[in-house]
């Protein structure tokens, strides 16, 4: 049997490329994936290939272009610490940069014609679908335990469209009043504040140690229920 979701690598920009799947239907909805620190690697493209399942297209950027094109890590190791490294070296300015041309591509594929775009991210692609909902209006966002978030309240004036919040209980990169703050930032918005618990940092990636299948499941099943809502 023939795999129902099509995948290419596509040019965002020059240089700027992408993961692109494509729902069996051939179009849908948009939803730019942000991918971790890890780059887009075999997790995030199979998170962009399961949601292409539910009905959206799906782009992936790869948003360490300009440092290491297409680079796939590991979760520990030597592979842990040049994703940190990576993550350090990607500015402010490049990221809202890959965010406009990664929301602006997908606008104009002809699968998304007439649709709506929204955005989502897990870890670092979190606080990046964040900004994305108060740089480049998209439609909906998602963010899967955001770090830094809580950091940027200062945008989160500018978010005029539905965004939903995941977080892990026991999270070493994202404490409790941290959480607090977003919730208190998005009181009264159209804004949902989720939080796990028992779950860690990762919760949603199966090849992590963190991996917390009840958490990952219930999350996915409340993302898709606001996308759709969303995005329809």
């Amino acid at each position: 049997m023939t795999n129902p979701v099509k995948t290419q690598w596509i040019e965002i920009a020059p240089g700027f490329g992408g993961h692109l799947a494509l729902p069996p239907a051939g179009r849908g909805p948009g939803l730019v994936l942000f991918q971790e620190i890890f780059g887009v690697n075999a997790h995030i493209r199979a998170v962009a290939d399961q949601y292409a399942l539910d009905g959206f297209v799906v782009l992936a950027p790869d948003v360490f272009w300009r440092q290491a094109p297409k680079v796939e890590l590991g979760y520990e190791g030597d592979d842990r610490q040049r994703a940190f490294g990576l993550m350090q070296g990607y500015s402010g300015a490049d990221a809202l940069a890959d965010i406009e041309a990664a929301v602006k591509a997908l606008r104009a594929r002809p699968e998304t014609a007439g649709a709506k775009v929204g955005t989502f991210g897990y870890c670092m692609g979190g606080r990046l679908a964040y900004l994305a909902a108060a740089t480049a209006g998209v439609d909906a966002a998602v963010a899967f335990y955001g770090g830094g978030i809580q950091g940027a309240l200062d945008r989160a004036a500018a978010v005029s469209c539905p965004i939903q919040f995941h977080y892990a209980e026991h999270d070493d990169h994202i404490p409790p009043d941290a959480v607090e703050s977003v919730r208190r930032a998005f009181a009264g918005r159209p804004a949902e504040v989720h939080v796990y618990p028992g779950a860690m940092h990762g919760f949603n990636c199966w090849a992590r140690a963190s991996y917390h299948a009840p958490s990952a499941a219930l999350a996915h099943g409340r993302a898709l229920a606001f996308l759709a809502a969303a995005l329809n």
